[in-house]
């Protein structure tokens, strides 16, 4: 029998602190209905997500299967290279416009328009690499609005460390983190060549100490979708899982 797939739909959304209109993409389940209540997945890197990482097939089947609460996932898509940097890096220009947008401008749009459960611990913000790190920070820095984090891969930096070092209410944030063992020599997006599993694992040891709830892993594999790809059903799984 054939899974149902869900819908896709391309969605405008024009933001006041980015100066910009983004074109969202936005996962509905096959049998999506108004009369139900909806969590939330927010990809950055959202066309990746959705060409590379194949979330919508993924979530089908787990929905067909009755593996995972409905779900609607919305992909936040990046123009090029130097924009992601911008507004993904702790250090980019546009980076805390982008986590306020996140936090102030999207979701409001988004339990407005759509049958949400308007709750922290229903929202997940998900990213790999520099994605990941922007959905740390936001989740770090609005614990409140983003109840959970599904992190592939991150970079980590100082910045990053001491924002989880600060978090006044780890509690809250329930993190899923993983990084391959292969990540050792990464090339990043200004050129230079970074070890990434060093930083993950004091990353891990942060959250861990500060009281994160949450789940880490190392995979064999290295930084690309080729192994992300393979990792995001169990994100999934993982953040919503039905009972």
């Amino acid at each position: 029998m054939e899974t149902e797939r869900g819908n896709i739909r391309d969605l405008p959304f024009e933001s006041w602190e980015l100066g910009e209109t983004l074109n969202l993409w936005v996962y509905f389940p096959a049998r999506f209905s108004p009369l139900y209540k909806y969590s939330l997945c927010i990809c950055q890197d959202g066309k990746d997500f959705f060409q590379l990482g194949r979330i919508a097939r993924t979530a089908d089947e787990l929905l067909a299967n009755s593996k995972i609460e409905d779900v609607i996932i919305v992909g936040i898509p990046y123009a090029n290279i130097q924009d992601r940097r911008r507004k993904y890096h702790p250090d980019g220009e546009q980076n805390p416009a982008y986590i306020r947008f996140l936090a102030h401008e999207l979701v409001p749009y988004l339990d407005r328009e759509f049958p949400t459960y308007q709750m922290g611990a229903s929202r997940t913000l998900m990213g790999d690499s520099l994605a990941a790190t922007v959905s740390l920070m936001a989740a770090l820095k609005y614990p409140h609005t983003f109840g959970k984090a599904a992190l592939m891969s991150p970079l980590v930096n100082e910045k990053v460390l001491a924002a989880v070092k600060q978090c006044p209410d780890p509690q809250l944030v329930n993190i899923y983190h993983i990084v391959g063992k292969g990540e050792t020599e990464v090339k990043t997006t200004d050129g230079k060549i970074q070890n990434f599993v060093t930083p993950n694992r004091k990353l891990h040891d942060a959250l861990t100490k500060k009281g994160f709830p949450g789940f880490y892993e190392e995979f064999d594999g290295n930084h690309s979708w080729r192994y992300w790809q393979k990792e995001l059903r169990r994100a999934l799984l993982y953040h919503f899982k039905k009972y």
